[in-house]
Parts: structure tokens; sequence; C-alpha cells
């Protein structure tokens, strides 16, 4: 039965949808997994509640939030897509809501119950599972592959996939193998790095607020002294920096510009309102508690670990009286809620990365099919591309869609 085997390399999102869908196209299916547990970075997305998708509805729109690579992704998103995803998980019991953001998340259940949804799909189509399955080579011969050296035995195929995600969050046991066996294959892998990483600052005042999450607030990079970019939405105040949504989303950014040495973050911390406007409202704050300290004068507009932090930037002792505070004063308090300063001094790394960046070279596979240029019957699907997306359910899409469409390409193959 080997003519008709498909080996699937890898138990995450990318590796369960791609060895379901070989399975339901009729070939016979082994999934190898390294570690003891299937979707172990899977149970951990969206914090464990699983962000399944977009609910974006225009596909120029997706595709733009993947950069100039996601048009890569054309093939993979019109044969199974965003709309594709919630009809596959909503028919196997899995309700799914829409959250802010359009970030599609499962009813109930969370992570969990998705990757029971996905272990039951394999179920369905008899899939073999070796699990504890260390994958130690590729033997390819004339073109084609032939096996994989496992640990302790050795699996035989007609098709191959190779999904065996990246370099981030490597205790779930992505630690980049994948790479190794695309170069087997002749592959070039552009260098990874960490992507939807936390960052790290030169300045220790967020370790005095740590644990504040600031919403509705909008971070900005500038670079020379010229604006690169800037995200809107909400944030962490950590030990070592800042993390959360949108310091994430610009994480890849910011470490390019950290590197140059002239990289510097302001947080607005209250970008609905103009200088005028946030002026007038310390004012009406002050007039309140005008027989009590500043910092009590700023409690109904700022988190109160941040109170100290602004006051300082602001030159303003904490216990001086409301009182005594004139235009000057207000203008730097105004100056620093709206510019709070941060200077970014790199990523946190792989062991906290969302994704990883980087991958094998999508101009060395074929979009239509995620089959290998050089290997006539090896595939590749999920992170292991070099394609990631911001956070909102991008990444989880491409593993799903790069998945299916590996699965169903490999089991033609099988089967002839």
């Amino acid at each position: 039965m080997m003519d008709r085997t498909v080996v699937v390399l890898g138990g995450g999102a990318a590796g369960l949808m791609a060895a379901g869908r070989a399975a339901e196209a009729g070939a016979r299916v082994v999934l190898v997994e390294k570690g003891g547990t299937l979707g172990s970075k899977l149970l951990l997305s969206g914090k464990g509640r699983c962000n399944l998708t977009s609910a974006e509805e225009d596909m120029q729109t997706f595709i733009a939030r993947y950069g100039p690579k996601g048009k890569f992704l054309y093939p993979a998103f019109t044969r199974f897509g965003p709309r594709e995803t919630v009809r596959f998980f909503e028919d196997r019991g899995v309700q799914t809501s829409v959250e802010r953001g359009k970030r599609v998340f499962p009813a109930r259940g969370g992570a969990a119950r998705v990757l029971n949804c996905l272990i039951g799909y394999l179920r369905q189509g008899n899939v073999t599972i070796y699990r504890n399955r260390e994958a130690l080579n590729l033997i390819i011969r004339e073109g084609r592959a032939e096996r994989f050296i496992l640990r302790g035995q050795e699996a035989e195929g007609a098709a191959f996939i190779v999904a065996t995600g990246g370099k981030s969050f490597p205790k779930t046991g992505s630690t980049g193998d994948g790479y190794r066996f695309a170069e087997r294959a002749g592959h070039r892998v552009i260098p990874p790095e960490p992507a939807l990483c936390p960052v790290r600052t030169r300045e220790q005042w967020p370790l005095s607020a740590q644990g504040t999450t600031l919403r509705n607030v909008t971070l900005t990079l500038w670079e020379g002294g010229k604006k690169k970019t800037e995200r809107f939405g909400e944030m962490l105040l950590t030990n070592f920096g800042i993390s959360g949504a949108i310091a994430m989303d610009m994480s890849r950014e910011i470490a390019q510009a950290a590197e140059g040495g002239q990289a510097l973050l302001t947080i607005d911390l209250k970008p609905a309102l103009s200088h005028e406007t946030l002026t007038a409202r310390i004012g009406r704050d002050f007039m309140k508690y005008a027989a009590h300290p500043v910092g009590d004068g700023l409690k109904d507009l700022l988190p109160m670990g941040l109170i100290p932090v602004v006051l300082e930037r602001a030159a303003i002792p904490r216990e001086r009286g409301v009182d005594t505070l004139g235009g000057d004063d207000i203008r730097r308090l105004v100056d620093a809620v709206k510019a709070l300063s941060l200077t970014p001094d790199g990523l946190l790394g792989f062991r906290w990365a969302m994704v990883t960046a980087g991958g094998v070279d999508l101009r060395e596979v074929d979009p239509r099919t995620m089959r290998s240029r050089f290997v006539e019957n090896l595939y590749f699907a999920g992170e292991v591309l070099d394609l990631d997306g911001p956070t909102g359910g991008f990444n989880l899409q491409m593993c799903w869609s790069t998945g299916y469409l590996a699965g169903e390409s490999a089991a033609k193959a099988a089967l002839g």
C-alpha cells in the first residue's frame, strides 16, 4: 500500500488539516509527530481561545494583510479560504462567533474543541498516527522522495508533506526541523526570524507598571525622526518592555529599526483627543480634585500604574497639589500623555514569538499545489513556508489553506 500512502510530517494546524484532507481524498495517510501530543501550539493560539480566521470578506484586503508575499496564497484561499474554514468547522460541530476586529473564534470550547474536531477528522479518514517519532532524514532518489528516516523506524510513501512549523514556541516542538529537509531537497531557506513577538525596551518604567493593559491607544514607530508605521488597539506593559496585539504586530519592523540604532516608540494614550481637547479634559478633572495631589487628579484619565510614569516624564512631583499647577505644567502633562516614549532594544526571541518569519523560499514551491519545484512528490504546508501574517486569525488561516491544498494535491499524486 506504500504506492497510495501520503506521509505527513508534523502534527500542528497545517499537518492535521493536510492529513485529514489527504485521507478524505482517498489516500492512505501516515501522520508523524515528533512529540507526544498533537496540536500543542494550536492549543496555545489566541491564549487558548483559538482565533480560527478573520471574517474579512474582501479577498484583496485579506491577501494584502500578508504583505507582498500574500499573492502566493491566492490559489490556496480560492480552494479553501476563510469561508470554507468556517463551514468546515461548523459542519463538524464547532460553532463560531465573530468578535472585535473581525476575529473568528469558536463560540465555546476554545482551542481544545478545535483540536478535538481535527482529531475526529483524522479518525474519520483512518489516519495512522506515529507519536514521539523524530524525523532524522529524508531519502530522495532521482528527483523523488522515498521515505523519512525516523528515530526507530521508517515511513515510506508515494507522496510526502512537510508541515513541521517554524521555530517559534520551541517547547511545542517547533524547532525548525522542516528547514533541514527542505534544504536536503535543494530548496533555499530564507533565514527565520521571530515575528509577532514581544519587544524589549531600554527603559525600566514598564516594569513598574507591568500587567497594565492599555486599550484604544496608538503605538508609533519612528526611525531617524521619521514616522515608519503605527497601530491602534491594545497593548500590554511587561517586566521586559511591551507586548500585546499592536506591539507584536509591529515587532518585525521594530526589530529592523532597532538594529540601526535610530528607533523610537511613542504611545498616544488618548488618540481620540486632540491636544486642545485633552487640555480641557485635564482642566475639568483638576477642578474636580482641586484640593488633592496631582496624582489623584489623573486617576480618572489614566491607569494607576501609568500615573507615576507620566508625571515623571512631565517633571511634576506626584505629591504636588493640583491647585499649584500652571499652564506650562499642563502642557508637559498633555505632551507626556500624547507621546509617552520608549526605546526598543530588540525582540524577546523565538521562545516567545507567536510565528516565524522566513522559511522555504516561495519561488521554489508551486502555489497551485504546494508541491516542490525540485522533488515531484514533496509538498510543503504552513509555517515552514516563508509566509506570515498579522494577528487576527491570519496565520492559522494560512495553515488551514496550505494544509488543505497540500493534502489534496499529495493524495492525487499518490493515487496516480
